[in-house]
């Protein structure tokens, strides 16, 4: 069983080789190729979670041991997030493959886009089972490099923007992480995480703060926690739909995943416990409160990523077996629904050409399945019971008052402050997008959606549009779609819409969002949906996780062991 602890991180690695030497000749075996390896590493994942919850498995590549090999180990935490992040990227691949063949998006940038893709999940596979921080690094890199490839596909500029933001974010985090690297080697001699859990005893206090501080400060910025998040809503909304919802889904979690992983492991006795529970509350007011300030449904739904992470660090601060319990449950569960909710804003754009809420509106009578799922995932994400949200929820308020400190009163309170203005926030979005009636600047069915070069073209394009507004047809007439003084169809609102297609190009809006895609979001609500009815498994195995990570021996034990 323990050979199939790296299959995670190789199969991905192996399908970008063939993915890459397919190209754009060969497409549709390069879906082909993409879909059946995330379907393998599903099976996987499943498999390696069920076996890590009789004990932990490892295996040292190469055969050296440590700290001189590099270690992958699958405990029942890594086994769970591996399954969840699978399939949701599963999910996510479907997704995009509809939007693909939907856009007709047979050029250069989408064939680059399936090698990346994989590349990514290789990264994040890596990053669940590394054993050590030297490949916890790498696999950090591996994520940034295909995600700045992602994120800035179609060479537009917002897109550009955006992801040179990120990546100057990314290399500072990178950078401080290299350095806490070096002293925790200096100061012990290895950087495998079972070696450190028991060298690190043997450290001054002073030494060992430094590097909790550190790690913490790296993996803060990954999960985009309060006051590290600024890069965020800025970062994500101009890339793809599909690329923004596996980023806010997934990687912010990764962040996460490292902060219960060396908070219980290497830094026990939660001496900074404090300043997690203060930096968790920061982040859910402040968060919440920029999503209450937002019109644009995917900057709104960044905001509200930004608020939640502040339930997971919540738990993290606790460090008590209920605390981190809760922290995994809604971890699982906001890696489900946040990228649902992406994805539906994705088809919210391609239906009415903007993620703009005010000029968004009649959607739960035009299109009453896309209302559909966005009203699920929405009421979960705002803790409505019988949720998962409402669970996770509940588990970290119940760990606080359990808890007992002023401090984590002060968590309850924000907690429910925050749920409460979250549902605020999603009420919003659905009185403008689906209750109220279409609104006359809604882009009718096959008005062709022009990406953003840059502010200039904006502004022209915005002359332009004011200057046929006059040729719309009256409210009941055929549509007419504007056009500018050269012929070229433009978005409502003179073309300040960023387009939806993947490679960046112009795409027509329709009021039948692909097959493909519909189904493709479908499956993840329904993902969202089962851990409501797989409560009381998931909260048991999430209980025995949190009981093995604060227990420590069982993983110290099986990859030291000789």
């Amino acid at each position: 069983m323990n050979a199939l602890v790296p299959l995670p991180v190789l199969l991905p690695l192996f399908a970008t080789g063939l993915s890459l030497a397919a190209g754009i000749r060969l497409k549709r075996f390069q879906r082909f190729i993409s879909v059946a390896v995330l379907t393998a590493v599903v099976v996987i994942s499943v498999v390696l979670m069920i076996a890590a919850d009789d004990g932990p498995l490892s295996v040292h590549l190469g055969d050296f041991a440590p700290p001189l090999g590099i270690t992958l180990v699958a405990d029942r935490l890594s086994g769970l997030m591996l399954t969840v992040s699978s399939l949701v990227t599963l999910c996510v691949l479907v997704y995009s493959l509809g939007q693909g063949m939907a856009d007709k998006d047979d050029e250069t940038p989408l064939a680059v886009f399936h090698p990346a893709y994989l590349i990514l999940v290789a990264g994040i596979a890596c990053t669940f089972l590394a054993g050590d921080l030297m490949n916890l690094f790498v696999g950090f890199e591996i994520m940034l490099v295909s995600s700045f490839v992602l994120l800035t596909l179609g060479g537009t500029g917002p897109r550009i923007r955006a992801g040179s933001t990120y990546v100057i974010i990314s290399l500072l985090s990178s950078m401080i992480f290299l350095v806490a690297i070096a002293i925790t080697y200096a100061a012990t001699g290895t950087v495998n995480f079972a070696q450190l859990a028991e060298r690190f005893d043997g450290l001054s206090l002073g030494v060992t703060t430094l590097i909790q501080a550190m790690l913490l400060t790296v993996f803060g910025i990954k999960a985009a926690v309060f006051p590290v998040a600024a890069w965020l809503p800025d970062s994500y909304p101009t890339a793809p739909a599909p690329v923004t919802a596996v980023f806010a889904g997934l990687l912010t979690k990764v962040g996460v995943y490292c902060m219960l992983r060396t908070e219980t492991l290497l830094f026990p006795g939660n001496r900074l416990g404090n300043l997690l529970l203060v930096v968790a509350l920061a982040s859910m007011i402040i968060g919440i409160l920029g999503a209450v300030a937002q019109t644009d449904l995917k900057r709104l739904l960044s905001f509200t990523l930004i608020s939640h992470i502040g339930y997971m660090v919540f738990g993290i601060g606790l460090a008590d077996r209920a605390g981190i319990g809760g922290a995994i449950v809604y971890v699982v569960h906001h890696i489900t629904v946040q990228t649902t909710l992406f994805l539906v804003a994705g088809l919210i754009e391609r239906r009415g050409g903007t993620t703009e809420l005010t000029r968004l509106g009649g959607m739960a009578r035009g299109a009453p399945l896309l209302s559909l799922l966005f009203f699920v995932p929405a009421m979960n994400i705002a803790g409505i019971p019988p949720f998962s949200g409402f669970i996770g929820k509940l588990a970290l308020m119940r760990a606080g008052v359990d808890n007992g400190s002023v401090l984590a009163w002060v968590l309850v309170g924000g907690s429910t402050l925050t749920s409460l203005l979250t549902l605020y926030v999603i009420v919003k979005v659905w009185n403008l997008a689906f209750w109220r009636s279409e609104p006359p600047g809604q882009a009718a069915e096959g008005t062709v959606m022009e990406s953003q070069e840059d502010d200039a073209d904006d502004a022209d394009d915005a002359d332009d549009a004011d200057d046929t507004d006059d040729d719309v047809a009256d409210e009941g007439g055929p549509a007419v779609t504007p056009q500018d003084d050269q012929g070229i169809p433009v978005g409502p609102g003179g073309g300040q819409v960023v387009a939806t297609s993947i490679t960046g190009k112009a795409v027509t809006t329709t009021k039948r969002p692909p097959r493909t895609m519909l189904a493709a979001t479908a499956a993840t609500v329904v993902l969202g949906l089962s851990y409501t009815v797989l409560a009381g498994p998931l909260a048991a195995y999430t209980d025995r996780s949190a009981q093995e990570l604060l227990t420590r021996t069982p993983y110290i034990e099986e990859v030291l062991r000789p």
